[in-house]
């Protein structure tokens, strides 16, 4: 995984996206439409929202739906890879909202020894 061109490597750095896991979280709860997602996610663009779904699909972690109907409906619902992926991510996803505090106290900790050297 240590090689540029290597698989593992390049898989890893979707899935460490964050767009890709706030993707993947939304989806893990419900199926949605692209603007439903969007509003969800606040701070992703159209374009990102756009690209990083049609990675994960191409990737097998998000399947497209599309109805035939007028007019044409077009949601986004995780695969079971995904639901897999989110279960591995959602470890991670507990320790980040669980530790959060011990990190923020950390960052002002090292920023107070960073002034006083200035």
């Amino acid at each position: 995984m240590f090689a540029a061109a290597c698989p593992t490597r390049q898989l890893l750095d979707r899935v460490a996206d964050k767009w890709s896991v706030l993707i993947l979280t939304t989806l893990g709860a419900e199926e949605m439409r692209f603007n439903a997602l969007r509003r969800r996610i606040e701070g992703i663009s159209q374009k990102m929202l756009s690209q990083t779904l049609r990675t994960l699909e191409r990737d097998g972690l998000v399947e497209r739906r599309v109805v035939a109907s007028i007019p044409v409906r077009v949601s986004y619902v995780i695969t079971p890879l995904g639901a897999e992926l989110l279960s591995a991510l959602q470890a991670v996803i507990d320790w980040a909202e669980q530790r959060m505090g011990a990190v923020a106290a950390a960052q002002a900790a090292f920023d107070r020894r960073l002034a006083a050297l200035s």
